[in-house]
């Protein structure tokens, strides 16, 4: 695959519609920065100053429980804006956010942002559409954990990474453990799920994965694209 295209700033959707004069005002009040991979954007708890916008690479939210454990929440890629409901109210972040591997994020001064929402219609329609969004990712999320058993959350997992990688051999994107969080399970659940699926159309060999039924896959995983992201990429 080859890898996305650059993001600049002034290019963002955030800014379209807006007058330059006002694009201009908040990147006044911005500053792009580069971080290496497992950099601590903000710790969960703490209130925003900023409002992270990715640019490239991608910024991976955590919750964290009072005990020291953690579960993968969301992940957040270009040019999506990192928890702007937070951002918004600026109330504190119910979530860690962290990077997987290098990435560029664009820093808008928190208070500027608001500001601007409150006076610009075409912002406030862009936080909103990046909001609905969000909020349409996390009900699936919630509908996936809930409906399908662990099996079957894996399979439907496996599809959806044929469609993003646009292949049927495709290779896992991230350490197992991580990816296990996100699907709400152990690491050990998740290797097990795996190895079942070789039953039911799917080839394993390391960390690379090969779809060789996909009927018979898709019979098992139920896909329902009330849960699972259409092929149309849109959540």
């Amino acid at each position: 695959m080859s890898p996305p295209p650059r993001v600049e700033p002034e290019a963002l959707p955030l800014f379209k519609g807006l007058d330059a004069s006002v694009r201009a005002m908040l990147l006044r009040h911005a500053m792009v920065q580069t971080v290496a991979p497992n950099t601590v954007l903000f710790e969960q708890g703490l209130t925003p100053t900023f409002q992270p916008v990715v640019l490239e690479g991608s910024v991976h939210l955590f919750g964290r429980a009072s005990r020291g454990g953690e579960v993968l929440v969301d992940i957040v890629e270009p040019p999506e804006l990192v928890v702007p409901a937070a951002v918004m109210t600026a109330a504190p972040y119910l979530v860690e956010a962290r990077t997987q591997a290098p990435s560029r994020l664009l820093l808008l001064q928190a208070q500027a942002f608001r500001e601007a929402v409150e006076q610009h219609p075409a912002l406030g329609q862009a936080v909103i559409r990046s909001l609905s969004g969000q909020f349409r990712r996390m009900v699936r999320q919630v509908k996936n954990l809930k409906l399908r058993p662990a099996n079957q959350r894996v399979g439907c997992y496996v599809l959806a990474l044929a469609r993003r990688q646009g292949a049927d051999v495709m290779t896992l994107p991230y350490e197992k453990t991580l990816i296990a969080s996100e699907l709400g399970m152990t690491r050990e659940s998740f290797s097990r799920a795996l190895s079942l699926l070789q039953k039911h159309g799917v080839a394993m060999r390391g960390d690379t994965l090969r779809i060789v039924d996909r009927p018979r896959l898709e019979a098992f995983a139920e896909p329902d694209p009330l849960i699972d992201p259409d092929e149309t990429g849109l959540e």
